[in-house]
């Protein structure tokens, strides 16, 4: 408690109680921040509620601190300004009702009560009061404390009509439980499953601000197995689910792709906060369910998945609306690539990794971090003899970029000084050269130089006939 006393005796807090005292106005902190206290987790995000307009009481606060910057929301009756580092965010207590067909509430002016009733989870419905009379009470009619305690998300109210009313709350539960480590309280967990397909009434945005945020936490797989096992993942997110599942022909099986990717995106969250490495590792075999075939001589085989699942990436970042820039094509490089370190452990060559090099560019570490992340085999020996090769590619990797910096490299020699040396037009010719002079460098033949590139191309025009 002298934890919390001492919160609560920052300036901020003392502030809003004396305008509150002096105008006659109930104000609470709630939400996140109460929450966060008891995790033992820093919040920079303040929540206070205002029985009243939260717009008109945050700009009496905001004149006694001398702001003058305060952004008001009318349409959702908020404000909020900024203070030593924090934001602060003002709102009047509400009760809300809603059409089945939205997730936008319609909203009344409402009490305390009303207000910790419409919160999503117990854990976020904490209030501590900032009122004269009983300043510094904690408030927790659902208790939220004892589900802190016992790491469970439940809902303040049946969560049938809590995640009917906004389906996005089904994301947050599963959210919340996989960045606190918490579990789903089981008639939460029966009402995502059955409330599952409401949630096509939701934007695409903010479905994969969610998803991004459980990518983010410690252990991706527990919020991707919670959407999975509740059938919730499916709705949005068809491709990923199709990796699931084993099947055995003549005895011969292949794994659980589905699991696979989880296991490789959990190794890669231990490495990295890198959102779209994460995202590049959860898509790596999304293209598996296509090319998946079967023989007798070689069993089940995936081949070209990763050029499949290349195409598909562009696909499911058009569909989420996520930004189509060098972030999709950074995803679509690793994913058409992550076989290559793999096939290079097996046989070291210079010219092998001169190519990979080429090819990936400045994303030649993070291309790395997916292979090694993507051996997952439940045989300890294999995983470790895999893993001690990789540690001679990377030093390979070093030792070759360090002699013919290879890594983004453009030809010594470009397609108008070949058709000047060779006095031709453009042509299918010129292209001929350039790709034969590439080849040599990265095989190791000529240098990478302007006069080993010119002295090879007229050897190679002399065999094309144009000298």
């Amino acid at each position: 408690m002298n934890e919390i006393n001492k919160i609560l005796e920052q300036n901020i807090f003392r502030v809003i109680s004396d305008v509150a005292n002096k105008n006659n106005t109930e104000t609470y902190v709630i939400g996140g921040f109460v929450r966060d206290i008891f995790l033992q987790r820093t919040s920079k995000d303040i929540d206070i509620l205002v029985i009243g307009s939260g717009i008109d009481f945050s700009l009496k606060v905001a004149k006694k601190l001398g702001i003058k910057k305060v952004s008001t929301y009318k349409n959702y009756g908020t404000s909020m300004f900024k203070y030593k580092g924090m934001d602060i965010e003002f709102v009047g207590a509400r009760k809300e009702s809603y059409h089945r067909e939205s997730r936008n509430p319609i909203v009344e002016n409402g009490t305390l009560d009303d207000d910790q009733k419409r919160r999503d989870f117990t854990i976020n419905a904490m209030a501590f009061s900032l009122n004269k009379n009983n300043y510094g009470e904690l408030l927790d009619p659902f208790n939220g404390i004892k589900d802190i305690e016992d790491k469970i998300i439940r809902t303040p109210l049946n969560p049938d009509i809590t995640f009917s009313d906004d389906p996005l709350r089904m994301l947050r539960a599963v959210r919340f439980a996989t960045q606190l480590n918490f579990e789903l309280d089981k008639i939460v967990f029966d009402a995502i499953s059955t409330n599952k397909q409401r949630i096509n009434i939701i934007s695409k945005e903010r479905i994969i601000d969610e998803l991004n945020k459980i990518l983010l936490s410690p252990y991706p797989s527990v919020g991707l197995s919670l959407l999975e096992e509740t059938g919730l993942l499916n709705e949005f997110f068809p491709e990923l689910t199709k990796l699931k599942g084993t099947e055995t022909i003549n005895g011969v099986s292949h794994k659980d792709n589905f699991y696979h990717t989880l296991e490789v995106v959990d190794n890669l969250a231990t490495k990295t906060d890198n959102l779209w490495l994460l995202w590049a590792g959860l898509l790596h075999d999304i293209g598996k369910p296509r090319s998946k075939r079967f023989n007798k001589k070689q069993g089940f085989t995936f081949h070209g998945h990763e050029v499949i699942g290349g195409r598909m990436v562009t696909d499911i970042f058009k569909k989420f609306k996520m930004p189509l820039n060098e972030k999709l094509s950074y995803v679509k490089k690793l994913v058409e690539l992550h076989l290559r370190p793999i096939a290079i452990v097996k046989d070291v060559t210079d010219s092998a990794i001169r190519r990979l090099l080429f090819d990936a560019g400045d994303d030649i570490d993070d291309l790395m971090s997916l292979a090694e992340s993507d051996i997952t085999s439940k045989n300890e020996y294999k995983v470790q003899k895999f893993l001690n090769n990789f540690v001679i590619v990377r030093q390979k990797l070093i030792e070759i970029e360090e002699k013919d910096k290879i890594r983004n490299w453009q030809p010594p020699i470009t397609g108008e000084e070949i058709m000047q040396h060779l006095n031709i037009q453009p042509s299918r010719e010129v292209g001929i050269i350039k790709n034969n002079i590439k080849d040599a460098i990265l095989d190791g033949e000529i240098e990478n130089s302007k006069d080993a590139a010119f002295a090879f191309m007229d050897k190679i025009a002399n065999k094309l006939g144009l000298k």
